[in-house]
């Protein structure tokens, strides 16, 4: 299996390229999920604007994304009134003022081509913050034998913060005193997507009965209804075309800011990693397919009876031949 980098490619090697030889830039491009980014020179060719257009900025927002943005990139980030038209976020990049070592400018640039991932990580990072809290307050509740925990035998949850990424798909997270859940849905709009989707999402429920994998999140798979922790949702789609994936995340997912981060970026890549690799898997089929067909023509060719050719001639001397 192929892990996707959470970093954007193109953000690296053209910054890369730019912060050793500055010169003139306008370059469109998506990555996953339809997230537009713009990196151009409008001012000069010493300056850069990178601008990102996500379609769940609203989402996002309302649970600290531009304040995340703001903590991680400092002066960088452009305020709202001064982000470039149709995106939502824009970073300007001053080539004349650059870190002197380059240790510090592969940092920057690794730090600015983690755009998306640093902006989808607001939500978690609260829920992460969350769960902390009710922690420390059910710790403390436990030792007074208080019993007005919410009613859920003891359990107090977080808000259920709701990151609609895609047009039809959505991520759900809550906390709780003792974990983070994390809900992705997601469509399969193919049959053969549907069956490839469940041999993939049923490997990851049984692979953490390994022994080496008991460290892992659980991982939990529904088909058609959706899980109990968002089953009061309105809207929710329920059929043969729809799944739900359930991560449980412990505290020791989320320890130190690190751990935390790096948990973020690959978490947040799980729809996409699913469905890149059941096109990988068709297209691998089918090359065998075709494979298959080829060797098949080839025997079929190879028995073929040879025809045998007689020449005759006329009463006039011609020759010609029959099969």
């Amino acid at each position: 299996m192929i892990l996707l980098e959470s970093h954007n490619t193109i953000i690296q090697d053209v910054l890369t390229d730019r912060f050793e030889r500055p010169s003139r830039a306008d370059i469109q491009f998506v990555d996953y999920d339809n997230v537009r980014f713009h990196l151009s020179t409008q001012e000069a060719k010493t300056v850069l604007l990178l601008s990102m257009s996500i379609q769940c900025w609203p989402d996002l927002a309302k649970y600290g994304a531009r304040e995340h943005l703001q903590e991680v990139y400092g002066s960088l980030l452009l305020g709202e009134g001064e982000t470039e038209p149709e995106y939502q976020v824009s970073i300007r990049i001053d080539l004349e003022a650059l870190p002197e070592g380059p240790e510090d400018r592969a940092e920057l640039i690794s730090k600015l081509s983690h755009l998306k991932s640093t902006t989808m990580s607001a939500p978690f990072l609260a829920a992460f913050s969350e769960q902390s809290s009710l922690q420390a307050n059910f710790k403390d509740a436990a030792g007074a034998q208080q019993s007005d925990l919410g009613g859920q035998g003891g359990e107090k949850k977080g808000d259920l913060k709701i990151i609609k990424y895609r047009e039809e798909e959505a991520i759900f997270i809550q906390a709780s005193h003792d974990r983070v859940t994390v809900i992705f849905s997601t469509v399969f709009k193919e049959e053969t997507d549907r069956v490839y989707g469940r041999v993939f999402l049923q490997e990851f429920v049984d692979a953490r009965r390994l022994q080496s994998l008991q460290s892992a999140p659980q991982v939990q798979y529904s088909n058609r209804e959706p899980p109990l922790e968002i089953r009061h949702l309105p809207g929710l789609k329920n059929g043969e075309d729809w799944g739900y994936v359930t991560f449980i995340l412990s505290p020791r997912h989320f320890s130190n800011p690190a751990t935390a981060q790096s948990a973020i970026n690959r978490i947040q890549l799980f729809r996409d990693y699913l469905h890149y690799h059941i096109k990988c898997s068709k297209a691998y089929m089918h090359s065998r397919m075709r494979h298959r067909v080829a060797e098949f023509l080839k025997v079929l060719n190879r028995a073929k009876p040879e025809v045998a050719v007689a020449e005759r001639k006329t009463a006039s001397g011609r020759t010609f031949r029959t099969r």
